[in-house]
């Protein structure tokens, strides 16, 4: 369940991803994790989820951050591949 603030901070994360990060992470970083503290504009590379939400964490102990698998929609996929 989402409440409207939390809505906003996933929104706002979103907008440094597609204004700021976009077009510089995918060409380099494809598959790796960013993980975007929205307020600051702060991001986190990670070649892992853990590893990008640590540095989120190390660097901002108080704020939350929001995760993402660079050039894709969402930071994982769960299920099973049909082919």
């Amino acid at each position: 369940m989402t409440t409207p603030d939390m809505d906003e901070f996933v929104r706002l994360a979103e907008e440094v991803y597609e204004t700021r990060l976009r077009s510089v992470l995918e060409p380099e970083h494809a598959d790796e994790f960013v993980a975007i503290e929205p307020k600051s504009g702060d991001y986190f590379l990670g070649k892992t989820l853990s590893e990008a939400i640590g540095a989120a964490r190390r660097s901002h102990p108080d704020r939350l951050a929001h995760a993402m698998r660079v050039g894709h929609k969402a930071a994982l996929h769960l299920g099973v591949q049909v082919r």
